[in-house]
């Protein structure tokens, strides 16, 4: 069963056309890593795919009740914005929302998922202190949490490497990627393609009108001619022993 499906999704705002016909599926087991220059429609397609934004065509989650639709897909967005000064340990067990009744209290089961994400985060020290008083990249981390502690099929997260050191960096996608491996699956917004041919399993590249213009294994979307057209770049792309290696080059126009 698809824990995400998209045909001909389209989105228009202000007047001017910020994606249009994108059609995909999100079966268990993948890692997706959207890419595209700046501007492609990456947030966009994401909150259309949500029930965020008006969208035309259809997304098989944006018309679910919001309760239902937080049990299939946490959502991590780009603002690392957090507004109440509640400890780390708190803010993270606010992903369990979706799971508890009006005024029921955390579970057995709430409290380990909160533990686990704690853990996988690497946030153990940080657990006491006001979410709000935490850096750009440890709120980060903090977030990324909160969305693993909600356990659903299906994790979205918008650019949640952005402002992590490449040791949290890499983690971090090491966590997504053990989530596909467990079954479940992450469609997650980069831009270092570095760390998406690495540790993602397919790549949805969106052309700066907003198409989709390839979808598959990274080797295969990430070919030289559409680096050059999309990004306007040439990189060098290597599988050896330590797996798959992306490094960009210089700029091409």
């Amino acid at each position: 069963m698809s824990l995400l499906a998209l045909d001909s999704l389209g989105v228009c705002l202000r007047g001017r056309t910020i994606l249009e016909d994108i059609s995909l599926t999100i079966e268990p087991g993948e890692f997706v890593g959207l890419i595209g220059p700046n501007g492609a429609g990456k947030t966009t397609l994401m909150r259309a795919a949500l029930g965020l934004i008006p969208c035309t065509g259809r997304s098989s989650l944006a018309g679910m009740p919001p309760r239902a639709r937080a049990k299939c897909a946490a959502w991590m967005p780009q603002a690392r914005e957090i507004a109440w000064p509640v400890s780390v340990e708190t803010l993270v067990m606010l992903g369990r929302v979706p799971h508890l009744g009006a005024g029921q209290r955390a579970a057995p089961e709430d409290i380990a998922a909160t533990e686990a994400a704690i853990t996988q985060m690497d946030l153990e020290a940080l657990r006491h202190r006001a979410a709000t008083r935490l850096s750009g990249g440890e709120a980060a981390r903090a977030l990324i949490a909160r969305a693993l502690a909600q356990q659903t099929p299906l994790l979205m997260a918008d650019e949640p490497t952005a402002g992590l050191d490449p040791a949290h960096q890499i983690s971090t996608m090491e966590t997504f990627a053990g989530l596909a491996a467990a079954g479940k699956s992450c469609l997650v917004s980069l831009h270092d393609l570095g760390l998406a041919v690495r540790h993602c399993t397919r790549l949805v590249l969106l052309s700066p009108e907003g198409c989709l213009v390839a979808d598959g294994a990274p080797a295969e979307v990430l070919t030289p001619e559409r680096l050059d057209v999309v990004f306007g770049i040439s990189a060098a792309f290597r599988t050896g022993e330590d797996g798959p290696l992306f490094q960009p080059l210089r700029v091409t126009r």
